[in-house]
């Protein structure tokens, strides 16, 4: 166990075996460590990626899009498996410099466009294809608060609340206390807005429920970090409410599926290459596309 009075020292050296969940992939350099280049399926866009939160949203984007009979924004799905170190190759660096997934490549355009980062494949694919961000300004508006502020606001959970709750090798009070405050403010800020309204950002389901849910509406509802009884998840009524409207979804239940590795087999989808991929009984459990 480290030192719980740990000073720094005046100049930090990597220590690669620091531990924790992610330690083999930590590291402070940027760049690849491999060559290989990304495979390139038949359709226009081509996600590479992993069902975790960031990469939830891309993937229930483009299944909403295509429920609303958007056939441009059919798409490739295919696996980056991050602990194999998947998202150093050279031809996924050159999608996103900074190597986290998501990241999309449009193959309409030409040339080709590179898309990276949840948030912005979110907002690219909202303008590209006219859906689920509001026209007039306030709505507009209103939405991209949402989308920003979810954008400064997981970090808190996912690097701060998860990384000391779930995966640091220690467990120390201080740090979970610091992040668990943050994060009950943060559940709490959600709860006073959907007191008042449907979605996230108004009557209107947008972006920004899509981003904000794969986090927080899989937080309370205990599918991340198993800390629905720790953070009090019940009480955030009006935030459960909303994560159990947008969880009926088929292509909400269609996009949680794509690039997941894990969970009840029924629940995974290991690569998305056609509607097709979603099999008989998969068809037959999520049904047609509700409304909005």
């Amino acid at each position: 166990m480290s030192d719980p009075t740990y000073t720094p020292p005046k100049v930090w050296t990597w220590d690669s075996e620091s531990g924790g969940r992610f330690a083999n992939i930590n590291r402070p350099i940027a760049g690849p460590t491999h060559d290989k280049a990304l495979p390139v399926g038949k359709h226009p866009i081509q996600l590479y990626s992993l069902a975790t939160p960031n990469g939830v949203k891309a993937s229930v984007m483009l299944e909403e899009l295509l429920a609303k009979g958007h056939k441009g924004a059919e798409y490739d799905a295919w696996l980056i498996n991050i602990g194999e170190g998947d998202q150093f190759s050279s031809g996924f660096v050159e999608a996103n410099p900074n190597s986290k997934i998501p990241a999309m490549v449009d193959h309409s355009e030409q040339p080709a466009l590179r898309v990276f980062e949840s948030g912005s494949i979110l907002l690219y694919l909202a303008d590209k294809f006219g859906e689920f961000l509001p026209k007039d300004l306030a709505g507009r508006t209103e939405a991209m608060n949402w989308l920003f502020w979810q954008m400064g606001s997981a970090p808190f959970l996912g690097g701060g609340f998860g990384h000391f709750y779930a995966y640091a090798p220690e467990k120390y009070e201080y740090p979970i206390n610091r992040y668990t405050m943050e994060v009950k403010r943060q559940l709490d800020v959600l709860n006073r807005q959907l007191a008042d309204n449907r979605y996230i950002a108004g009557d209107e389901y947008t972006i920004a429920d899509m981003a904000i849910w794969p986090w927080y509406g899989a937080l309370v509802k205990g599918l991340v970090y198993d800390a629905a009884e720790f953070l009090e998840a019940h009480t955030y009524t009006h935030v459960v409410r909303w994560a159990d409207e947008i969880a009926k979804r088929p292509a909400v239940q269609r996009g949680r599926m794509v690039n997941r590795t894990w969970g009840e087999p029924s629940s995974q989808l290991h690569e998305r290459h056609d509607a097709s991929d979603f099999d008989t009984k998969t068809q037959d459990k999520i049904g047609g596309q509700s409304g909005s």
